[in-house]
């Protein structure tokens, strides 16, 4: 399959951030523990090696009682089992629970956890490295998670469940999902392709009674032979490893101390910083409410309720119903390493961004902070669309560039007259050049008005190219149209297609080869953009 790689600089959806990190830039290595390359896991793997025994063995515990109802594979059960080893180390990933995956990269987050694991099991065959796809069961914003994108159409849960303002979305029941299936399955029409999809919608979302079961199924279904182990960590077990760091957030705060001053120090060092820590990161989540816990001089109370914990009441509670505690974005890391062997986590550039600003809370609490990679990203096209952009002159790279870029640039390629004015205006500052000199010599209250009409020049010769240049766009309207067209295909809504499409529009198209093909071609230490050219050898 041909494919091509592009630096994500030259794409231009990138932050300086990332890019700084993937440069390994000098003034960002204070904010992370080990870059990303194999020769770094071996530290990484040393460090971890810490992780306690009983950690695993209620780790495994936790992960048979969430598959029980399930079909699992060979690959997937020997992983689980593989937990309680020493030697077992995890890879993961995190994911909202986004209807029917949501965008593409969903997909690309898995596949690079995957991959990366398979390389590092290469390199250090000693030991074994298990894929992970963290549920994020315990986030409440509905709105983020209700809708996937097929066809350039919006298929939408319109039909919210009770509590989805309010509640974890992994509890939400799926009731309301009968009218999706319905629109989804006339659109997605018929197949063996399409009608597996169909199967695993209506299996995946009509046979379970909430999200995070569903979310739970079709994950397995479509990464089940690669032996991905998938959790959900909002199970009370594992809530009780996290104890002793929530009982250190409610009375220290120390999540908050030590990111803010990160934070600062991102920020002048002119990074945007991604997300600002609350005084206390911990959420109240119990009978359908999830809300954020904030202490006032010695008392806890739980946002927008009445109910409220004195300092002995809300560490009673934390100790008998731990599950009963949410972490928020900034404490969710620190719980996913508490409970997990993990090496590194994998995400896109907000979450990357974001863990930036965690390694001091992590040396506060003496917990390994993992390596951080950045995810792939990829587009897909088809060999047909390839053939189109080859016809017009397209290179790749220039896919990249703003339509209104590209069109300009194509226009004045193909143009048979020369649009470009650049020549008049560096001989008409030549000229300018000469009068300056002129004034300097003779009166220099001249100077002013030279320096006016030469703006004024170069802003007449500038409006003349703008108006040939629109002439040539009328003239030029049919490759103009194909132009728009093609780029509209590679970027819907203006945007990265793995951040808009949906993974079925795809398969329904390639079958299984979709992700044979991302397993494949996507390599996790390759921080590059790639773009993948489908239906051809």
């Amino acid at each position: 399959m041909p494919t091509e790689c592009i630096p994500y600089k030259e794409t231009n959806y990138f932050t300086e951030l990332i890019l700084d990190y993937l440069a390994e830039k000098e003034k960002l290595k204070t904010f992370y523990n080990r870059f990303p390359n194999l020769e770094n896991f071996k530290a990484q793997i040393e460090e971890k090696s810490s992780f306690p025994i009983k950690n695993r063995e209620i780790l495994v515990k936790a992960l048979k009682e969430q598959y029980s109802g399930l079909e699992i594979s060979e690959a997937t059960q020997r992983n689980i089992d593989a937990l309680e080893n020493q030697k077992t180390f995890t890879v993961v990933t995190g994911h909202q629970l986004n209807l029917f995956t949501g965008p593409l990269y969903f997909l690309y987050k898995i596949v690079s956890t995957i991959n990366l694991t398979r390389k590092l099991k290469e390199e250090y065959p000693e030991n074994n490295f298990v894929p992970i796809y963290w549920m994020a069961t315990e986030d409440h914003d509905f709105e983020e998670i209700n809708f996937f994108n097929l066809n350039g159409k919006k298929f939408q849960w319109a039909n919210a469940p009770q509590n989805a303002e309010n509640d974890a979305v992994g509890n939400l029941s799926t009731d309301g999902l009968k009218d999706v299936f319905k629109l989804f399955s006339a659109e997605i029409g018929g197949g063996k392709d399409a009608d597996y999809l169909k199967e695993l919608f209506k299996k995946a979302y009509l046979q379970h009674d909430n999200l995070a079961e569903a979310t739970l199924y079709l994950a397995n279904e479509l990464f089940k032979e690669e032996g991905l182990v998938i959790i959900d960590a909002q199970q009370k077990s594992l809530k009780e490893l996290f104890i002793p760091y929530a009982k250190n957030e409610l009375l220290e705060q120390i999540s908050h101390k030590t990111t803010t001053k990160t934070a600062e120090k991102l920020n002048d060092l002119g990074y945007n910083v991604q997300v600002n820590p609350r005084e206390i990161n911990l959420f109240y989540l119990h009978n359908g409410l999830r809300e954020r816990i904030i202490e006032r001089q010695g008392e806890y109370f739980v946002h927008e309720t009445e109910i409220k914990f004195t300092k002995a009441e809300i560490l009673e509670e934390l100790q008998h119903f731990p599950e009963r505690f949410s972490p928020n974005v900034m404490l969710r890391p620190l719980y996913q390493e508490v409970i997990l062997p993990n090496l590194c986590y994998i995400g896109g550039g907000g979450e990357i961004a974001y863990w930036l600003e965690l390694k001091e809370y992590f040396a506060a609490e003496n917990i390994v902070f993992p390596v951080l990679l950045l995810r792939n990203s990829a587009m897909i096209q088809s060999e047909k669309l390839d053939e189109k952009r080859r016809k017009l002159n397209i290179s790749n790279k220039e896919l990249f560039l703003k339509q209104h870029e590209l069109i300009n640039r194509k226009v004045r390629q193909i143009s048979n007259i020369d649009i470009d004015f650049s020549k008049q205006k560096e001989h008409l500052v030549e000229q300018f050049q000469q009068m300056y000199e002129l004034a300097e010599k003779t009166d220099k209250s001249f100077l002013g008005a030279v320096k006016a009409q030469e703006v004024k020049q170069l802003k007449g010769l500038d409006n003349l190219e703008k108006r040939l240049l629109k002439a040539q766009k009328r003239k030029l309207e049919d490759e103009v149209s194909r132009i728009a067209e093609l780029q509209n295909e590679l970027f819907p809504n203006n945007g990265l297609q793995e951040r808009q499409t949906n993974f079925s529009e795809i398969y329904a198209e390639y079958g299984p080869e979709l992700i044979s093909v991302l397993l494949k071609e996507l390599d996790p230490l390759q921080a590059e953009f790639k773009i993948l050219t489908f239906g051809k050898e």
